[in-house]
């Protein structure tokens, strides 16, 4: 395959929720050409370890992330990768008014836009061509059924092979 293969993480509340992240995901980080992260990373020691292991890392900040992360990660990353317009941010808000929201505030200079905060996958396109994705959580499944994260490719202006991966349930470890 060719074009960028991105990794989409969310929600990672490391150390909170796990020590690290899964086997699964740190695999994920070796294959990727970037590694998308849309906050809630919690302490800075995980940023400091994909920036180490992945090709490429973007992130920002969420609404668990302290002093720290705050400084040295935006509340909105935008990078056009593989001619797509990439938006990256925490939280859109509500599910109910999402698309047009995300038109309005995201849709004039972005053709993707990454976002967590809620633990939920999502996969849309808004009317106005958005194309909107939340990886859900590798640490954290809230009420989902499985912890998730996502995959894609970036090539041409396109959104590509965009696959959800569930991961197996995590083992208590006395």
């Amino acid at each position: 395959m060719t074009g960028t293969r991105v990794l989409l993480l969310a929600d990672t509340h490391v150390p909170t929720r796990a020590r690290t992240l899964p086997e699964q995901c740190w695999a994920a980080v070796e294959e990727a050409d970037l590694v998308v992260h849309a906050g809630d990373w919690v302490v800075p020691t995980l940023l400091d370890e994909l920036d180490r292991r992945a090709a490429r890392l973007i992130g920002v900040h969420g609404n668990n992330d302290g002093g720290e992360l705050r400084r040295r990660l935006p509340e909105v990353a935008r990078e056009t990768v593989g001619g797509v317009r990439l938006a990256v941010v925490h939280e859109t808000g509500d599910s109910r008014g999402r698309a047009a929201r995300c038109d309005r505030l995201y849709g004039a200079d972005a053709d993707l836009l990454v976002f967590g905060h809620s633990h939920i996958p999502w996969d849309t396109t808004t009317p106005g061509g958005l194309r909107l994705l939340n990886p859900g959580s590798p640490t954290d499944r809230r009420r989902q059924p499985y912890c998730t994260y996502l995959t894609l490719r970036l090539e041409d202006g396109r959104v590509d092979d965009v696959r959800l991966h569930r991961l197996p349930p995590r083992t208590r470890v006395s």
